[in-house]
């Protein structure tokens, strides 16, 4: 009998718990963004939807920017833009103690929906969640966690937002986007601008613009539906990022590291261009180095499939095939075409600046000490060479 009944309350708490919660009209879906956190990961802040229904007794947060660390070959996916990320659901009191215990601005933007297009939201991500449909294939500038906002909020309207430009709204590059986020004399901007390539140069359009969260609240701010009225009904600030103090030191910034390096490598030219020698563990280094950064840069471009790591002009400084050149360095007297491959190395160094000046791509700042370095240290051997062979 004891039986009998305990599986006559688990098939009534199956049934009650499959079925799909009705929200009441007191039911509110809000945009949440959060501001941008102190390292390179959250630097661009995060998006999420609150669906809030105090009748219901439920107020919860969803967001597409979690991924499962327990995913075979997580690194080799994530290098290799093959990894998929999850929609995450969480308590909002949770969500909220978490992002304010990191000091980071929550915004919340309740939108002016419908009856029909809240419970047309609220179902969407009832069935997104499920564990056949958390998954998704991950792309930082056209498929992440802003973006996935702004194409569901369509969803539950039919398509009738129209997002029109914010106030002075600037049209610019994917690049010049994620500089507004990162300063560009850091060592997370110094990675970006070697292992992106030029096709983020482009100008994005203004729906573009929305794959960084701050802009999917700028844009939404603005959005209006079909009929005229409002996407957003209100908005508030829930929680301000406290003042703190810069952390970046401009001591251990790419572009005093590299300096000093630079120098280093121009004071060992000069020496070794009076005495008519050549210190051969710099040269090996500086191939290496470059050598193995042009790789790099060749394995994101055609064995990934990262979008934005296409057409990488820094290959006209890391060129790849100077690890190859280590066995002429060697030599005393290395094959006479050596000279000419340091002279075409000179001239991709030519090029890189061009590309740079006419603006087919932007480089790091922090690299420019070590090219001008490189390209003496370049002529330097071109001249040692010529006279001792």
């Amino acid at each position: 009998m004891a039986k009998n009944i305990l599986f006559l309350l688990l098939t009534i708490s199956s049934f009650v718990y499959g079925q799909q919660l009705t929200l009441s009209e007191s039911a509110e879906i809000s945009v949440l963004t959060v501001g941008p956190g102190s390292s390179l990961n959250d630097a661009f802040g995060h998006s999420a939807f609150r669906i809030k229904d105090p009748n219901n007794k439920l107020d919860k947060v969803y967001g597409y920017g979690e991924y499962d660390f327990n995913a075979p070959n997580f690194y080799l996916k994530f290098a290799r833009g093959k990894l998929n990320y999850l929609l995450s659901k969480d308590d909002f009191n949770r969500f909220y103690q978490i992002y304010a215990y990191y000091n980071r601005t929550v915004k919340e933007q309740v939108l002016n929906l419908s009856q029909s297009e809240k419970q047309k939201l609220y179902d969407y991500l009832i069935n997104n969640y499920k564990p056949e449909n958390r998954s998704y294939l991950y792309e930082f500038f056209f498929d992440n966690c802003a973006t996935r906002i702004k194409d569901v909020a369509q969803f539950s309207t039919n398509n009738t937002i129209e997002f029109n430009s914010p106030e002075n709204f600037k049209a610019k590059t994917f690049r010049n986007l994620i500089y507004d986020n990162v300063d560009r004399n850091t060592w997370g901007s110094l990675g970006i601008d070697v292992a992106l390539g030029s096709v983020i140069d482009r100008l994005a359009t203004p729906e573009e613009h929305m794959f960084l969260p701050e802009n999917i609240y700028n844009f939404f701010e603005v959005g209006t539906k079909k009929d005229g009225t409002k996407l957003v009904k209100n908005s508030s600030s829930i929680f301000t990022q406290r003042p703190t103090k810069p952390s970046n030191s401009f001591f251990s910034s790419p572009l005093f590291i590299l300096g000093i390096i630079a120098l280093i490598i121009l004071l060992i030219t000069y020496k070794d261009f009076k005495r008519n020698k050549r210190t051969l563990w710099l040269d090996i280094a500086l191939f290496t180095f470059t050598g193995l950064i042009g790789l790099f840069i060749l394995l994101l471009w055609f064995a990934t499939d990262h979008t934005g790591t296409h057409q990488n002009y820094n290959l006209l400084w890391a060129f790849a095939l100077n690890i190859l050149m280590i066995g002429q360095l060697l030599k005393k007297t290395p094959k006479k075409w050596f000279t000419k491959y340091l002279k075409f190395l000179i001239i991709m160094l030519c090029l890189m600046t061009l590309h740079w000046v006419i603006g087919v791509q932007v480089f790091a700042i922090g690299l420019i000490p070590l090219l001008i370095a490189l390209g003496m240290r370049y002529i330097f051997l071109v001249k040692y060479y010529t006279l001792n062979q």
